[in-house]
């Protein structure tokens, strides 16, 4: 393995090859943050494209890229690690900021055997909840003090941004230790009453599960780990919440009855009567979003599905005969306890003239049901 660096950004040295290559990352950077763009994809053999609202747009006048230019505009930004590292498989995840401090999380790969990167822009400024929209039920997440929290959806869906959004919250309301584990680092905190520690998995530790242990000697009262992504780490992140610790961390899942079973199929079957019984006593809530175009092609907003582990909830984890019926448990669930089915939020939002009737009855759970709901029956 190569040496690894000392930092989440190697201090890179002052040649023209890195002018030139900071040079083009500001100029596409900033053309990704002046037209609102998500994500940003460069391939050899292509001109540039970005996502715009969910869609994947080329760049008009950007020039046909080829590994060459690929190659002269990325890897001299690159620290030694992250470059060996990509000599070695071929793909690679890392961080880059550009001349002007934005931020982007970066996946270089090979296809067909040539160069493709794809980068995520991450805002400078992390978003309070009302400014992305978060539904109360999800705001309310922030002031639990221990416990397993969940955010699932799929890649894009803004996870790692409302999670950021609760521990900024956090942060701004408590005096505490928040401890992020993360690959890459994405949003980069500013203390305010918390103490934060961001932790590069590959930089500033080997990978999540030894981060994790290490986690519960480091006298955290926060701990956000980026994925769950083995039965390893995700046992260790059930201990952590266990002894105490309120832990956020993410799953591709579309709803909160398969994360679940997500992480009781990732261990053996003599395990996952002790995994469901961790679960029960140790989970809080999942959130579950999605990114939905607003009205008139004004950007996306967030929609929302949220658990809250109650007695009941605890029945229905236990038992894997009963799981799908958290389903039902949400929505018919009492606002009092948190529960937030994904239809409600979607009413909530066209009532708010947020997103359009479509919209809505296009991602409904049942578009049968919304529809009656939104005529008034």
């Amino acid at each position: 393995m190569p040496a690894k660096p000392n930092s989440i950004t190697e201090q890179l040295p002052d040649t023209p090859q890195v002018k030139e290559a900071l040079e083009f990352l500001t100029s596409i950077v900033g053309s990704a943050c002046q037209f609102k763009a998500s994500d940003i994809h460069i391939r050899a053999g292509h001109q540039i494209m970005m996502r715009l609202d969910g869609r994947i747009r080329q760049v008009k006048g950007s020039p046909e890229m080829s590994d060459e230019m690929i190659e002269r505009l990325i890897y001299p930004l690159m620290s030694k690690y992250h470059l060996s590292l990509f000599k070695e498989e071929n793909q690679v995840d890392l961080s880059l900021s550009d001349n002007k401090g934005n931020r982007v999380r970066v996946n270089m790969f090979r296809q067909l055997g040539q160069l493709a990167v794809v980068m995520r822009v991450i805002e400078n400024v992390i978003p309070d909840p009302d400014a992305l929209g978060l539904p109360e039920q999800v705001r309310n997440i922030a002031r639990m003090r221990q416990g397993l929290i969940i955010f699932s959806g799929a890649t894009g869906s803004g996870k790692s941004t409302s999670m950021a959004s609760l521990l900024n919250e956090i942060n701004r309301d408590r005096y505490q230790h928040i401890l992020t584990i993360e690959d890459p680092v994405e949003y980069v905190f500013t203390e305010q009453r918390c103490v934060i520690s961001q932790r590069q998995v590959g930089i500033d530790v080997p990978d999540f599960a030894r981060a994790m242990k290490a986690a519960l000697r480091e006298d955290p009262d926060v701990i956000l780990m980026g994925e769950m992504r083995d039965p390893e780490s995700i046992e260790i992140a059930l201990t952590a919440a266990e002894t105490g610790h309120l832990v956020f961390s993410t799953l591709h899942a579309p709803n909160s009855a398969d994360a679940i079973t997500r992480m009781v199929s990732s261990f053996g079957g003599d395990e996952q009567p002790t995994i469901r019984a961790k679960l029960a006593h140790n989970l809080r809530a999942i959130v579950t979003q999605r990114l939905l175009p607003k009205k008139e092609g004004a950007g996306r907003t967030v929609a929302c599905e949220v658990l809250t582990v109650t007695p009941l909830a605890r029945e229905l984890i236990v038992d894997p005969m009963r799981i799908k019926e958290i389903k039902d448990l949400i929505k018919g669930g009492d606002k009092v306890e948190g529960m937030l089915h994904f239809d409600e939020h979607l009413m909530q939002l066209v009532r708010d003239d947020v997103i359009t009737d479509e919209i809505a009855l296009t991602n409904a759970s049942s578009s049968t049901d919304l529809a009656l709901k939104l005529k008034g029956f």
